[in-house]
């Protein structure tokens, strides 16, 4: 099991408190996320997956807007996280366990659209990772169809090689959350510890590990066109209303 598999097994079960109200959230993604599709001519006919799901963050969301929603992820604790929230909101999601390097090794139809959002790529720790990630995701693109994905904006933090992230406060009916990351630079790779610390009921302190690779936006456009996309274009926050920069790549 690698560090990221294990990063996201071992947050799965507190990775919803990482925001003030999780189930907001997922509805204001999927709202976001709705206006790109319709905006590049997809109907919530469309068929998505979602490569890198998580606990369901995006594709419970899309799902419940009417979305033909299929999600995947490296943690299966995470997938089981997703199973329950999407059946606690009456939500029908195929999940399965599938690495985004080698989707063709579970999934052998094509989607309309995937997505892979949250900062997922960066994990790719080598170019020719995060090259294998994209020739895969793009392969299970239909033509004329779209990727859609968010990563930190890396073009700007590489420049200072900040050591930690601004802390999340949060407000809670028992007290507050505190959640926030230091970072360890080594070249264009950081060694990411993320903390949750609550004080609801008790004081309790958590810490995550991992490691992510500081990727440029026009690295990934480059991989994308490479890829057979015949365009990349970046929307960032003041754009869309969602935290982190966009690739809308069509196929």
């Amino acid at each position: 099991m690698n560090i990221t598999q294990t990063f996201y097994d071992n947050l799965a079960e507190q990775y919803d408190k990482l925001f003030l109200d999780w189930e907001a959230a997922t509805r204001e993604q999927a709202a976001i996320l709705d206006k790109i599709f319709s905006d590049h001519g997809f109907g919530r006919s469309a068929r998505i997956l979602d490569c890198a799901c998580g606990i369901g963050t995006q594709a419970i969301g899309l799902a419940s807007l009417g979305y033909d929603v299929t999600g995947s992820d490296i943690s299966d604790a995470e997938l089981e996280q997703a199973k329950e929230r999407a059946a606690e909101g009456g939500v029908s999601i195929r999940l399965e366990h599938a690495d985004f390097r080698s989707l063709s090794d579970t999934f052998s139809e094509q989607f309309d659209i995937v997505i892979a959002m949250d900062n997922a790529l960066p994990h790719m720790l080598t170019r020719e990772d995060l090259n294998a990630a994209v020739s895969s995701i793009t392969d299970r693109i239909r033509a004329g169809g779209i990727f859609v994905a968010s990563i930190r904006d890396y073009d700007s933090l590489s420049e200072d090689k900040p050591p930690y992230s601004p802390p999340y406060i949060h407000r809670t009916d028992e007290g507050q959350r505190v959640s926030f990351q230091t970072w360890t630079w080594t070249g264009d790779i950081y060694h990411l510890v993320q903390y949750i610390i609550d004080d609801g009921g008790g004081l309790s302190v958590s810490k995550f590990e991992c490691d992510y690779r500081a990727t440029l936006r026009e690295e990934l456009a480059d991989l994308l066109r490479a890829n057979g996309c015949s365009k990349a274009e970046w929307k960032f926050p003041e754009e869309t209303g969602f935290y982190q920069p966009i690739v809308i790549a069509g196929k």
